[in-house]
């Protein structure tokens, strides 16, 4: 089954840190560019962040330099360091693929994950 597993995802104070992990299965990452994308209740799914196939990354105005995108294709996982966590911050978070380049629909990726939970709160 081609899919991803999502996981870091956790309860944190307003200001901290989390570090998710987005392993891919059942294929290799290769060319393959990675979003991440949240959705928080009552929203529809957003993208946070992409990396491309070559390694170039992308981020929402909301995560601009408090979010790294980061990629190790020997271990076929693309990380998500999340820094300074806001409350607004908080929702499922998910990964999914698409061919080499990113985008910002979520209907051109595929392979989603299960999602990882974070939550922002004091």
């Amino acid at each position: 089954q081609l899919q991803f597993v999502e996981s870091g995802g956790s309860l944190v104070q307003p200001g901290g840190s989390l570090r998710l992990s987005c392993a891919a299965s059942g294929f290799t990452l290769g060319d393959y560019a990675v979003g991440w994308f949240r959705q928080a209740p009552g929203n529809e799914r957003e993208r946070v962040a992409c990396v491309t196939g070559q390694g170039t990354p992308f981020y929402g105005d909301s995560v601009k330099g408090r979010f790294t995108l980061s990629r190790d294709n020997t271990k076929n996982t693309v990380y998500l360091q999340m820094n300074t966590l806001k409350p607004g911050d908080t929702g499922i978070y998910f990964c999914a693929r698409r061919r080499l380049s990113c985008s910002n629909s979520t209907t051109d990726f595929d392979s989603w994950g299960q999602g990882t939970q974070v939550t922002v709160s004091a």
